[in-house]
């Protein structure tokens, strides 16, 4: 299928639990090759639309289909989708090369092409002179890699990263959504990953599914929920907002902490304010203080280090009127 095709649809997807609705109303469309990620807080309905995607959750009402292919019929195991969860799930008494070979044993591939399909896994995600281990000699990052091995050897049509780095550590989960997203850049495996972690979502992304009890906010590039958020829930979930009561003329409003300008003196125009800093924090590569800015909480974000951000001194800001982003009437 030619790049741009739609190649997996979802339609009309609703998902009750004990009478509480986790899914109302859900649809999408995924093109060939794309990388979409569905990004949300904890009980927005995001993993339980991937389970019903996957096959292994049933749905009160859902159009699910594939190349055209309908799937309501169809169980898990045949529909050829590899699917990565959270818990590494691996066999804990199958060395790496067993684990990945699994799979295509269960699907009757040839003896050698099972070995040579294997080989081909562990080169691709970095791991040939494990092949002999057991996952528990592996860190937690090449255990994941094996399970992501394991999924896409039997070339799946469709991968499924069910919050695949939430069990790693801050700087082995950094690099391994690096890995994933070169991986999937590479095989142009159409991917869908649930996460709640807007950093992975925008650093992996073709484009981004943001949603909220059970519905869809918005779907969009990283750089469009960004830049033009359709809400206030999508401003204050992708990146750090401010949220801003009658500022220039907006009776809500937001801004972005990084377009709040710092002023020498008390500033020269309608755009500037005078604030007090409540705190500020130096993170390496910026500053992020906490203003109070006639009567509100406004948080700043700087380049570098900035001794000039004293807890209870003042400072003149600028809040420019082409950085502030439209939110009136938004819950």
């Amino acid at each position: 299928m030619p790049p741009g095709t739609v190649y997996l649809t979802l339609r009309g997807i609703r998902k009750s639990f004990d009478g509480l609705t986790a899914l109302d109303d859900v649809s999408l469309d995924v093109d060939e090759g794309e990388f979409v990620c569905f990004l949300g807080p904890s009980g927005c309905g995001k993993t339980t639309l991937l389970r019903i995607v996957a096959g292994l959750e049933e749905p009160d009402a859902a159009d699910i289909r594939i190349a055209g292919r309908n799937l309501a019929d169809i169980p898990a195991r045949e529909r050829n989708f590899g699917i990565v969860f959270q818990s590494y799930s691996l066999f804990p008494n199958m060395s790496v090369a067993r684990n990945i070979a699994y799979g295509l044993e269960c699907r009757q591939w040839r003896r050698d092409d099972v070995r040579a399909r294997v080989d081909e896994m562990l080169a691709l995600v970095n791991l040939a002179e494990h092949a002999g281990k057991l996952p528990h000699q592996l860190s937690g990052g090449q255990q994941q890699r094996v399970a992501i091995a394991r999924a896409l050897a039997p070339n799946p049509a469709v991968l499924l990263l069910d919050e695949p780095l939430s069990a790693l550590d801050a700087k082995v989960r950094e690099e391994l959504r690096a890995e994933i997203k070169d991986l999937q850049s590479r095989l142009r495996i159409t991917t869908i990953m649930v996460t709640h972690d807007q950093h992975e979502a925008m650093e992996v992304a073709d484009r981004i599914v943001v949603m909220n009890q059970g519905r869809i906010e918005q779907t969009g590039r990283p750089v469009e929920l960004y830049e033009r958020p359709a809400n206030r829930f999508v401003a204050a979930f992708v990146g750090r907002m401010n949220v801003m009561r009658d500022v220039h003329g907006h009776r809500v409003a937001g801004i972005r902490p990084e377009h709040v300008e710092l002023v020498n003196g008390r500033g020269v125009d309608d755009d500037c304010r005078t604030a007090r800093v409540a705190r500020a924090v130096f993170l390496g590569s910026i500053t992020r203080a906490t203003l109070d800015v006639d009567g509100q909480t406004l948080t700043i974000e700087l380049p570098g280090r900035r001794d000039d951000l004293v807890p209870g001194g003042d400072v003149a800001i600028r809040i420019p009127r082409a950085a502030l982003l439209h939110l009136d009437g938004d819950a």
